[in-house]
Parts: C-alpha cells; sequence; structure tokens
C-alpha cells in the first residue's frame, strides 16, 4: 500500500431538526469537506446529517451514514453508504469512531454525546454554534472549521 493516499473521513454531527440558518452552515460544511477530498461521515438522518451530505453530493463527494436502526429507508436520500446498526443512539460512538475528525454544528443532547465520545477517544473536535465545552475548538462558519480540521490533522 506505500505510495498510496491516505483517505481522510470528517464526521459532521448535529440534530435531526434545525433552523434554515443551520441547514446552510451544515451544507456549506459538507460540501467543503467534500472539496478538500474527504469522505463525510454523519448519522444518515434528517437536519444537520442530510444538509451536510447534500452539501457532499453537490461537491460530488462521498457519504456514509450510520444508521441507528435497521432500514436503510431511514437514510437520507443524499447517503451514499447506509450502514445499519439497529443499536439506537448507541451508534454516536461508531459515527466518531469513523472519523479522524469531527465537526459539530447546533446539536441537542445527541450531539452532546457524540462530542463526548469524540473527546474520550481523543479526536478533534470543531464547533459551529454548539455545545461550549472544554476540548471542542469554536469556529464562526464552515470555512474556519475546513481550514482547522487540516491544522489539526496536517500540521500538528
Amino acid at each position: 500500500m506505500r505510495g498510496k493516499k491516505k483517505t481522510i473521513y470528517i464526521a459532521v454531527i448535529g440534530g435531526h431538526r434545525c433552523s434554515e440558518q443551520i441547514r446552510e452552515i451544515a451544507e456549506q460544511v459538507g460540501r467543503k469537506v467534500a472539496e478538500m477530498g474527504a469522505v463525510l461521515v454523519c448519522g444518515g438522518l434528517t437536519g444537520v446529517m442530510e444538509a451536510a451530505c447534500k452539501g457532499a453530493k453537490s461537491a460530488k463527494g462521498i457519504t456514509v451514514g450510520i444508521l441507528p436502526g435497521e432500514s436503510r429507508e431511514e437514510a437520507n436520500p443524499y447517503v451514499d453508504f447506509p450502514i445499519l446498526t439497529g443499536i439506537g443512539y448507541m451508534r454516536n460512538a461508531l459515527v466518531v469512531k469513523n472519523a479522524q475528525a469531527v465537526i459539530a454544528i447546533d446539536g441537542s443532547v445527541g450531539t452532546l454525546s457524540e462530542i463526548a465520545f469524540a473527546l474520550q477517544m481523543n479526536k478533534p473536535v470543531i464547533g459551529i454554534k454548539t455545545w461550549d465545552i472544554e476540548g471542542v475548538v469554536q469556529v464562526k462558519d464552515a470555512e474556519e472549521a475546513i481550514k482547522e480540521v487540516k491544522r489539526v490533522l496536517f500540521d500538528a
């Protein structure tokens, strides 16, 4: 495998319901994840997850949805690879486990659990309008989020 480019996986996490402003931010983040050549990993459902996947697909990116249930039909229409778990919210650990960095956008307690798992796994967490807790690097927009992802993955 020498010489083969390593694929980067970025998790985008956030609520299954969100405002139009948050939806736009998530779509921009997804687009920028795809533009950097990374695979977008998420929970595969609606809200932030769907918007991020839509953005990634608009830039010809690849999306993976790690679903809580046992039906691929749960996945939003922008998920390329729906992964069934049948374990409900416990799948949040799998979402962050499958990424080198996490971008948290808005969200409620489900997002908080993903942030906690990411921090326990020593994964960098970049936040946009989300939980302001120790270990989460807060940024203002999609461009800053991707800049920070690149910094922590490639400059560190």
